[in-house]
């Protein structure tokens, strides 16, 4: 499919509601579990996403349409959510997450962006050259990953508990 603001507006618009409903009032075992060792629980996933959402995205999309390749982007802190989910609850991060994002989306409509805008270049500072209509679809995608990666955490915390049922059932290892 070829990338469009609306196209990827039916996902960045949904994923808050997606995410509420997949988490809240799950128990901790849920939420809170991860896959073991340095891997993240659906609660670190949503702080991630409240980081992305605050530096990310959008200020990206502004330094590319303000000053292009003249300077790269700030470096994104892959693990700040730690710092930013202390002292909240789940509940409490899915409802700064669907503020944020709502905030975000309206930034994004009001630029009312043509394909001139979207062609603009910014640098990375691991990938180089990127575009803005690359920006906006990775930031789709990076949305569909963490709700796959939720999915994933949470069924793995069955994963020994079906049994040879397993073998069919690839979000926990089977085919």
């Amino acid at each position: 499919m070829e990338f469009s603001i609306d196209k990827s507006l039916e996902i960045l618009e949904r994923t808050p509601a997606v995410l509420s409903t997949m988490l809240v009032g799950l128990s901790d075992d849920w939420t809170m579990k991860n896959e073991g060792g340095e891997t993240w629980s659906p609660f670190d996933v949503i702080g991630h996403l409240i980081h992305g959402e605050q530096t990310d995205w959008i200020p990206r999309m502004k330094q590319i349409l303000e000053l292009g390749t003249s300077e790269p982007f700030a470096p994104f802190d892959r693990n700040a959510q730690f710092e930013v989910s202390k002292g909240k609850n789940l509940d409490q991060l899915l409802q700064d997450f669907t503020r944020l994002r709502q905030v975000n989306l309206r930034i994004l409509k009001d630029a009312l962006l043509d394909d001139d805008a979207l062609s603009k270049q910014g640098i990375h500072p691991a990938l180089g050259v990127v575009t803005l209509k690359q920006l906006l679809s990775c930031w789709t995608v990076h949305d569909l990953g963490h709700i796959h990666q939720i999915s994933r955490v949470m069924a793995k915390q069955y994963s020994t508990e079906v049994g040879p049922w397993i073998a069919y059932l690839a979000v926990v290892g089977g085919r």
